[in-house]
């Protein structure tokens, strides 16, 4: 305890990282007020049914990305989502268009141009998904006995609103980045989902001890079990496997340059959290298709995949991260390149030929590292499935594992990195009694 004080005052020396903190605070602070700012012209009490709708599927996903604001219909409704998708394509398309691909080479000036287009592309995706939102909202309220505002003038002025919200917090995500602590755009989704644990375990809490027998001792349980499936996911965002690579001696005049032995860390889970993603997305077309068809609704097969507590749902669940976990881990890393650039730098593996015979040794490890990566983020993410088996309540079983989870345990440790650098750079001792905090090696975003 003692020791937690006293780290806590040494953070509180550094002016540099005390500013940077209290402009984190009051950034989020600003974020979120704006999740409660209701649209203009609609009835903040009539919002019952949208709340309902977003409890579960990939609505209750959206609602937590966007810190509750989906569910208020507030100016940032949206959220950093479209965002994310739009970073998703151009990434995509980074690796399957040459052009993208000589934009990424071209170092400073090529990353501008590529954000300047994922910012375009994430308002196109706006100004679509916002009559989008309207129109389920207007579904909704109707549900409750309430009207949307009708005219076209509404739809136009609150698309406009919601988009430029979205913008703004994006801004403020690299505000965050620029003059705050961590990365902006991680963290505004890390205090989302932060935000719904309170109410969450307060409401397991009061759920357990209302019940007349073993109540407290099965929330105790509950609470090692969380603890123990957190330190899981710090082993899948942190695990690596380090590659020796020697680098050929130089001598340059009375200078000698390499000959020093360095490690490519290759990741477990090198896919993050997107294989999580792209699978859930995939398991909502069944919810699409009972919506709009009748006689899918009372089919025994559709309904096997309407139930996410159900063995098939999770089975194929299971079965597409795993798919999508070599397929991602398969167009983000990139062995022949890797091989190409130890070649060019005078690098090699001890033991391994320059070239062809490096890429195919490059290749065999990350097949060999990813199967059991693949394995185990499947189950982080059926976890909270099995949470619900064992009667957790649908809020707080999103804390299990999932996409929730795995953002808000990799967003944690690379602000905790980050604020450990700063106390290390002024020669204080850093925030674990032995060894260093490691972050996600080689990506700060969340996704």
């Amino acid at each position: 305890m003692m020791r937690a004080v006293e780290t806590i005052k040494n953070i509180w020396k550094i002016e540099d990282l005390r500013n940077r903190i209290l402009t984190t605070l009051l950034l989020v602070a600003i974020y979120r007020f704006g999740t409660y700012v209701v649209l203009p012209g609609i009835d903040p009490k009539a919002l019952t049914a949208l709340q309902e709708q977003t409890r579960g599927g990939l609505l209750a996903l959206l609602d937590m990305f966007s810190g509750g604001a989906f569910s208020n219909a507030s100016i940032f409704a949206l959220g950093i989502m479209p965002y994310i998708s739009a970073s998703i394509v151009m990434q995509l398309l980074a690796i399957a268009i040459p052009s993208f691909q000589k934009l990424q080479r071209e170092g400073e000036s090529g990353r501008r141009k590529i954000n300047q287009w994922t910012r375009y592309l994430t308002i196109a995706i706006l100004l679509f998904q916002g009559p989008t939102y309207l129109v389920n909202l207007s579904v909704q309220l109707r549900a409750v006995g309430a009207v949307l505002p009708a005219g076209i003038f509404f739809t136009i002025s609150s698309t406009v609103i919601m988009a430029a919200g979205s913008m703004f917090v994006l801004w403020l995500g690299e505000r965050i980045t620029d003059k705050g602590i961590g990365n902006g755009i991680s963290f505004i989704i890390l205090v989302g989902i932060i935000a719904r644990l309170p109410q969450s375990l307060f409401q397991e809490f009061v759920s357990r001890t209302s019940e007349r027998t073993g109540g407290l001792v099965m929330f105790l349980f509950e609470m090692l079990f969380l603890l123990l499936v957190i330190a899981g996911a710090i082993l899948l965002v942190q695990g690596t496997r380090k590659v020796p690579v020697q680098y050929a001696k130089r001598i340059v005049g009375n200078k000698q340059y390499g000959g020093a032995r360095q490690y490519i860390p290759l990741k477990v889970n090198a896919a993050n959290v997107m294989p999580i993603i792209f699978a859930q997305a995939i398991m909502f077309i069944p919810i699409s298709i009972v919506g709009f068809s009748s006689s899918a609704n009372q089919s025994p097969f559709w309904a096997a995949f309407m139930d996410n507590t159900g063995f098939w749902y999770n089975f194929v669940f299971a079965v597409l991260i795993i798919l999508f976990t070599y397929f991602y881990t398969a167009i983000t890393i990139n062995p022949t390149q890797m091989a190409d650039d130890l070649k060019r730098n005078n690098g090699f593996i001890p033991g391994v030929k320059p070239g062809k015979a490096t890429k195919d040794y490059l290749d065999e490890i990350m097949s060999r590292i990813t199967l059991p990566g693949a394995f185990f983020l499947a189950l982080v993410a059926v976890m909270p499935a099995f949470a619900r088996l064992f009667g957790v309540s649908m809020e707080f079983s999103q804390f299990f594992g999932g996409t929730s989870l795995l953002i808000l345990v990799g967003v944690v440790l690379d602000t905790l990195q980050q604020v450990e650098s700063h106390l290390l750079m002024r020669h204080y001792d850093g925030l674990l009694k032995s060894g260093r905090i490691k972050g996600r090696s080689g990506s700060v975003a969340a996704y």
